[in-house]
């Protein structure tokens, strides 16, 4: 049955029940509300001039309420009204948007009250707005509900190709209570709170999603306690496998009180002002869990004042390409932090990579810190005592930093890499730019286990250690007498005039430490210091050419895992000498 046209200029009403209840009424007289509708209903608005034609949807003032099951064409501009779904028994609504402009001064311009799911398409190439009032008054059922310019109390999705602006000038810009997926689109968020919420589940597939928001971008608040139930453990959870995502945001840009998991998207996040981070009531990070991080995939361009990509507990990291500027971490997994893959760099940072426990297997990997490059952090057992030896101790705690792999360039302020606990590298590439001042090393670690890889840590020498006791590739650590100036060639040869190393710091140094599987016990070695190489440098290893002697400092010929070089003389020792102490 065809509704004949309504005209309305009246305000929405303040009591939500008994306006659906009077739209009832009104509409048993020309069908059952109940009965899901075949043909495509459509709404068109013009002004305060609301139009009907079709089944399942009536008119109260200057709200149109969908009362049953259906597909909806909305189109024209509603000054200041509202379209709200309430279907009986919950049923599937699907709305299209095709040049809608929808206001609304005291409540949510769209209100999905009851569904089973609500679809909103947005039509080809169609412009359609949402905006929303500072205040309101109408249709509260809870407390501040609802508090969005979309919102919807069941599941909902978005799809299509056209475009939706979205104003929420009251709170956020689009919330939903269950599971809110968005699969298409051109969509942009302009909120007084948070942009886009999914309260329990927020799912994107795609579409091009663009937020400034004064709260946080994207969110998944919901918590629960631990139980059984395997559906309460998917709450509070964001997964996103494709778009394009942009996001200014005075809080967090993606924030999940549960889990994170990104497949795929290219992501531009800006939070706050970059500045170093200072503490406050506000969380300023790019992307944040309150449980487990997984990355499988994406590019991301991250600038913020707090960390970049942050997890409660654990952050995995499987792929992707990351460009990270943050005041504070860049990625930090609160318990454990694993590294797979991926192209990972961090131009500034306060810390860069941080964990109880760090996992790095594979991946591209380039620091700047103000503080440490990689720092693991403290959960020192109680009973450990006594100072660290220049080769390293026997370990304590439970802090571990493990490099099974990859290729890995810090340059740190403070110490490169600050173990709190134990390392065990087996493969891979590591190179250092430390600390220039004493009071910090280019390793700072309790032990030191060397198996594989290749290790060049410069910086200054109060404070040096090198790999030894327990490892089985051989390691040296050299000591000049003064600071050599950035760009200096460190090189060592053994005797036959084959190279080792020739590594040129970015910053002044006074130590060297280095281990390669190269260096073999029994073998003599030459060290100098300056000099020129006509090879390849990358992060300052330079690779083959040839070099040119600069100053020869010393020969010494391995005895052990741990050899000390210094002067004209050495000392293959067994880290008696130079300890250092706990801090």
């Amino acid at each position: 049955m065809t509704q004949p046209p309504v005209e309305n200029n009246l305000a929405p009403s303040d009591n939500l029940f008994k306006t659906i209840a009077a739209a009832r009424a009104s509409a048993e007289s020309r069908q059952n509300s109940n009965q899901t509708n075949t043909g495509i209903t459509t709404i068109n608005f013009n002004d305060r001039i609301i139009t009907v034609k079709g089944d399942g949807a009536t008119v109260n003032g200057s709200a149109v309420i969908i009362l049953s099951a259906g597909t909806y064409e909305i189109s024209g501009t509603l000054t200041d009204g509202q379209i709200l779904v309430s279907t009986d028994k919950g049923a599937s609504v699907e709305l299209i948007l095709d040049g809608a402009t929808i206001n609304c001064s005291n409540s949510s311009p769209i209100y999905i009250e009851n569904a089973k799911d609500t679809k909103i398409v947005l039509a080809d190439n169609s412009k359609n707005y949402l905006a929303d009032g500072p205040v309101y008054t109408a249709n509260k059922t809870k407390k501040d509900e609802p508090n969005a310019a979309l919102f919807s109390r069941d599941d909902l999705t978005i799809s299509g190709n056209g475009s939706l602006e979205v104003t929420g000038n009251y709170n956020d810009g689009i919330t939903c209570k269950n599971k809110l997926t968005i699969e298409g689109g051109t969509i942009s968020v302009n909120s007084a709170d948070d942009g886009i919420r999914g309260k329990d589940i927020l799912n994107i597939k795609g579409g091009n999603i663009t937020i400034v928001s004064k709260g946080d971008g994207l969110k998944s608040d919901e918590k629960h306690a631990a139980t059984n139930d395997t559906a309460s453990i998917a709450d509070g959870k964001i997964a996103i496998s494709a778009g394009k995502i942009s996001i200014t945001s005075k809080g967090d840009a993606i924030q999940a009180a549960s889990l994170i998991s990104i497949e795929g998207g290219e992501f531009v996040l800006t939070t706050g002002t970059n500045a170093q981070y200072v503490g406050g009531t506000v969380s300023l990070k790019a992307i944040s869990s309150g449980d487990n991080l997984v990355i499988d995939g994406g590019t991301f361009a991250i600038s913020s004042s707090d960390d970049a990509i942050h997890s409660n507990n654990t952050l995995t990291i499987n792929g992707g390409t990351f460009d990270i500027a943050t005041g504070n971490n860049g990625i930090l997994g609160n318990k454990t932090l694993e590294i797979n893959n991926g192209d990972i760099r961090i131009s500034r940072s306060f810390e860069g990579l941080e964990g109880s426990i760090v996992k790095i297997n594979s991946g591209n990997i380039h620091i700047n810190s103000s503080d440490d490059g990689m720092s693991i952090r403290t959960s020192r057992s109680s009973s450990a005592t006594g100072g660290r030896s220049r080769w390293g101790g026997s370990g304590s705690g439970s802090n571990f930093l493990y490099i099974n792999g990859g290729y890995i360039v810090v340059n740190a302020n403070g110490d490169g890499l600050d173990a709190n606990g134990s390392i065990e590298m087996t493969r891979g590439t590591l190179l250092i730019h430390g600390p220039t001042t004493s009071m910090n090393g280019a390793l700072d670690f309790w032990s030191f286990k060397m198996t594989g890889g290749l290790l060049v840590a410069a910086g200054s020498s109060g404070m040096a250690q090198s790999p030894g006791t327990g490892s089985s590739q051989n390691s040296v650590l050299v000591y000049f007498d003064n600071y050599l100036a950035e760009g200096t060639l460190f090189h060592v040869r053994s005797s036959d005039g084959s190279e080792v190393v020739s590594f040129a710091p970015k910053k002044t140094y006074s130590s060297v430490a280095f281990s390669s599987p190269k260096l073999a016990i029994g073998t003599t070695y030459d060290v100098y210091s300056g000099g020129s190489s006509t090879g390849e440098a990358k992060d300052g290893l330079y690779e083959g050419g040839r070099y040119s002697p600069g100053t020869k400092l010393a020969s010494f010929t391995p005895t052990g895992p741990g050899t000390y070089v210094r002067g004209s003389g050495m000392d293959s020792g067994s880290g008696s000498r130079g300890g250092r102490g706990r801090r």
